[in-house]
């Protein structure tokens, strides 16, 4: 095919190259995209039987709120399918000082009058911790309770909330849906070849069986195989391991001793000796995982760590080893393949940035789905810069949790403080926030993905020394009372009037929620 010709070919057929929850998010996003604009465009998924999914990444954003919404999944059925439960944030135990009192929350909710003014300035005097003070979301986590009631519809909520989600429940579902309501083709096979186009594109992946899956856009979900973007293209892997230490992860299935035992509804990531401990609750179970520095405590002892949190529920149960190579592609589109999910990237957990980025990959991707393969040139542009500026930025704020601990107990915690391990621009700008709150300026793209209320929460939630000038002059200090005053009262109501998280998810279950 000519350049001409080539350049305005038009992209009709998509293939998604493996499944697990990236493959089939992929998969559905793009066909439910394609069917509301009415476009003339297929989506076929292929994936081996041979390879199992990762399958341990059960936290989410409430930006999986909008996706699931998108893609025409009821959220009652996806809360019983999947285990589900609702996530309001995390709760950081151990990250400041390892003292008994060490803990914070990184709530969904962003501080009272976030568009109209800074609280911070004005939490300088003390008394409540700063997520406490600013919004009413850490005392729901503290009571156990729901972030919405029976009879409020389906993705809304009276704060804001994202899910704790069985992950391997959670492909099924949507590899059913995709099938079955979306038109998707599902094919089974091993991917032995990938037939080449004039220009460098690839025209089709070739199966054991001999068919050949042909198509205009390839969406590489193969996980840390990344058998196109790698396979193929080469695309060179920039690890961040100099900056982000933790390279294992030990995961287990902890079942509930009683099956009315609270459900958390926040992930607790408790800080160790060389890492952290994940806690996140199901309706059936608990997901629990040691994410560690092989180079700061060896397996074995990372497992017997593990062990003793979970207590004596963890005897008999199986652990799974996971290994980490923390980092990402040098670009993640490359001619007509896009890498989406562990073949773009992976890095630690901390802020269950894993599923987000397949979101928002998916977004930037179904949404401006390319007509043309002269068009696929500028997108890829556009989505390099994008995603190249988004791990940089992921990377910086799951350093900041280490950075700025004064924990010198073990050398992990002396290691991740020392100013040499930092991503340039994060001293410059822990230097700012000594005087200044964070705020959007402090960023360079209008749309970042962790804003400046999260390093609000993190750097006032580990006692991050500042000196912020006082503002007691009306109107601002009068405006900051009026939204504390506010907050407070909220916070009574919602204390007052919301359920037990698990009271919840049972009237779900039982009942459903009021649909859209």
């Amino acid at each position: 095919m000519n350049g001409p010709a080539r350049a305005e070919r038009a992209i009709r057929d998509v293939v998604v190259v493996g499944g697990g929850s990236a493959g089939w998010i992929a998969a559905c996003r793009l066909a439910a995209a394609a069917r509301r604009r009415g476009d003339d465009v297929t989506v076929t998924l292929v994936e081996s039987a041979q390879v199992p999914t990762v399958g341990v990444g059960e936290g989410t954003w409430p930006t999986m709120r909008n996706t699931l919404a998108k893609i025409g999944i009821s959220e009652t059925n996806f809360v019983r399918r999947c285990d589900a439960a609702f996530k309001q944030g995390a709760r950081f135990v151990g990250w400041a000082d390892g003292g008994a009192d060490d803990g914070y929350y990184h709530p969904l909710n962003p501080p009272a009058g976030a568009t109209e003014i800074d609280l911070a300035p004005h939490w300088q005097s003390g008394g409540a911790d700063f997520a406490h003070w600013v919004d009413y979301q850490a005392a729901l986590c503290d009571a156990g309770l729901a972030p919405k009631a029976i009879t409020t519809p389906e993705y809304a909520g009276q704060a804001n909330y994202a899910y704790h989600l069985d992950a391997g429940k959670f492909a099924t579902l949507l590899r059913e849906h995709a099938t079955g309501t979306l038109g998707v083709t599902h094919v089974v096979g091993d991917i032995v070849r990938v037939a080449m186009a004039d220009g460098g594109d690839i025209a089709g992946v070739v199966l054991a069986d001999g068919r050949t899956i042909a198509g205009d856009l390839f969406v590489d979900c193969s996980g840390f195989a990344a058998l196109l973007i790698g396979g193929v293209y080469d695309v060179p892997f920039r690890s961040c391991a100099d900056v982000m230490f933790a390279d294992r992860a030990i995961a287990m299935q902890v079942p509930y001793a009683d099956p009315d035992d609270p459900v958390t509804c926040h992930t607790v990531a408790t800080a160790q000796d060389a890492g952290w401990i994940w806690d996140i609750g199901l309706w059936t179970r608990r997901g629990i995982g040691h994410v560690y520095s092989s180079a700061h405590q060896s397996d074995d002892a990372a497992e017997a760590a593990l062990r003793r949190y979970i207590g004596p529920a963890a005897d008999g149960l199986s652990a799974r080893l996971l290994r980490i190579d923390a980092g990402h592609r040098a670009r993640f589109w490359q001619n007509n393949c896009v890498a989406v999910g562990l073949s773009a990237g992976f890095v630690e957990p901390l802020e269950a940035s894993a599923l987000m980025l397949i979101e928002a990959s998916m977004d930037a991707i179904a949404d401006r789905l390319p007509r043309t393969r002269a068009a696929i040139d500028t997108a890829a542009r556009q989505f390099n810069a994008a995603f190249t500026h988004h791990w940089a930025r992921i990377v910086e704020f799951l350093k900041l949790h280490y950075a700025i601990t004064r924990r010198t107990d073990t050398a992990f915690w002396r290691d991740h403080a020392d100013p040499a391990t930092w991503p340039d621009g994060l001293a410059e700008r822990l230097a700012l926030w000594r005087d200044h709150p964070p705020a959007a300026i402090d960023f360079d793209h209008a749309r970042e993905v962790f804003g400046w209320p999260s390093y609000q929460y993190v750097l006032h939630g580990m006692n991050y020394p500042t000196r912020y000038a006082p503002r007691r002059a009306a109107p601002t200090a009068t405006q900051a009372q009026r939204w504390i005053a506010r907050t407070d009262r909220l916070r009574a109501e919602a204390l007052q009037r919301l359920p037990r998280h698990r009271d919840l998810l049972r009237a779900v279950r039982e009942h459903g929620l009021q649909a859209v």
